[in-house]
């Protein structure tokens, strides 16, 4: 005795769901990396001389520096 098969359709059927992202969806990870930025630039105590100042701590340095001028 032999099981039947579902058949798929040709075109498949809407089922009336939205898929837009909802606001948070975009919003919750931006502020989880900015918190997490500034978590990692955030200590004004641990002064490391890492040797110069290349483009990416200069990136670091301007973004903790806008912050710290949004910050009340």
């Amino acid at each position: 005795m032999s099981a039947r098969t579902r058949t798929r359709h040709a075109h498949p059927v809407d089922s009336g769901m939205d898929t837009r992202l909802p606001w948070w969806a975009v919003a919750l990870p931006a502020v989880a990396f900015a918190a997490l930025l500034l978590l990692l630039t955030g200590p004004a105590d641990a002064h490391a001389d890492s040797g110069g100042s290349g483009p990416v701590s200069q990136v670091v340095e301007l973004v903790r520096r806008t912050f710290a001028e949004a910050a009340p």
